[in-house]
């Protein structure tokens, strides 16, 4: 294991219920200089239309991450052997002014985009999104998009609002922000007003995957589609936890029956291993609802899967890891 570059606590070192409360007790930074990846906290859900509670997503997911070990058993990766990596809290909002959050959290994550650092968010409603497409757009052009949710969030308006968590993707792509013809939606399902729910998607020249076309499927073949199509394309991945089924991650603000499951999550997130992901997110994680805290977990460990396949990671791992990491196949 190198030791110029940051290390995640051990648990042979400080207890895993003890030491910082860190996304995966990794340490501390105030800024994002001298960094190639960053956990950063984004704690709102002042953009929610159901249940509330995201706000303490980015505390609970840190809090779920301490039995994360830095060694990808199943891939191969080690991201904290070729990266700097640490946590740089959490995005200071307004809680009582979604809009000026919104330009808060544009304004911090163009500071970390010009800084050369990738941002893995900690959410949060999915509000927050759109302010990050805008600062990656700025930096970067228009982003190629993989979106795992239940929910198009699409929205023209919600309650007459332009802003909420279910219109980032509608405002990205007015803002063209988005590559259409690059831009994937993953896990949609559920119910609607209209069959032009998922249409409006279509028809701007998105790909959506329908839940119902995922089910009893392995993912795989998926994103080899997907990564023939990106390309090089700069690719912003955004991951909404009530993409799983509800009996899988229950603390989540609006939950849809028939999800996927969490192998299907880990294809997902492992097939982006390749492409020029830029930033990622994992939003909606709502810990009222999660008393167990499994979708915590979830998120957590997906979280760390966004970071082992980041272009550094996979290209660490691709030179240094020969065969299958799991050994030899018995069936």
């Amino acid at each position: 294991m190198s030791e110029s570059f940051n290390q995640p606590l051990g648990g042979n070192e400080m207890p895993r219920f003890g030491g910082p409360a860190t996304m995966m007790r990794l340490p501390a930074a105030q800024s994002c200089d001298g960094l190639d990846a960053c956990f950063i906290g984004v704690p709102m859900d002042i953009g929610t239309s159901n249940r509330p509670g995201t706000r303490l997503g980015p505390r609970q997911i840190r809090a779920e991450s301490a039995m994360i070990r830095p060694f990808n058993m199943a891939t191969g990766a080690a991201p904290f052997d070729c990266m700097s990596v640490a946590d740089v809290g959490d995005v200071a909002i307004n809680t009582f002014d979604l809009k000026r959050s919104v330009e808060i959290i544009a304004k911090r994550y163009a500071e970390i985009f010009a800084s050369g650092c990738i941002p893995l968010t900690l959410g949060g409603d999915h509000t927050l999104t759109w302010p990050i497409l805008k600062a990656a757009h700025a930096h970067h052009g228009p982003v190629a998009l993989i979106h795992i949710d239940a929910h198009a969030d699409i929205n023209e308006h919600m309650f007459g609002e332009e802003i909420a968590h279910g219109t980032p993707f509608r405002r990205a792509h007015e803002a063209g922000a988005l590559v259409a013809q690059k831009v994937f939606q993953i896990g949609l399902r559920g119910s609607g007003y209209s069959v032009d729910d998922f249409n409006w998607s279509r028809a701007q020249g998105f790909t959506v995957v329908p839940a119902e076309h995922c089910w009893h499927r392995s993912l795989t073949p998926l994103m080899e589609v997907v990564r023939q199509t990106i390309g090089d394309t700069p690719t912003y991945l955004s991951f909404d936890i009530d993409s799983l089924d509800p009996g899988l991650a229950p603390g989540t603000g609006t939950q849809e029956m028939g999800g996927l499951t969490s192998v299907q999550a880990l294809e997902i997130v492992r097939g982006c291993a390749g492409l020029n992901l830029i930033g990622c997110d994992l939003v909606e994680v709502s810990p009222p609802y999660d008393p167990g805290g499994t979708t915590a977990l979830m998120a957590s460990n997906l979280l760390y899967e966004m970071l082992c396949v980041l272009p550094k990671a996979e290209a660490h791992r691709s030179a240094t890891i020969k065969g299958d990491p799991l050994g030899p196949r018995i069936f």
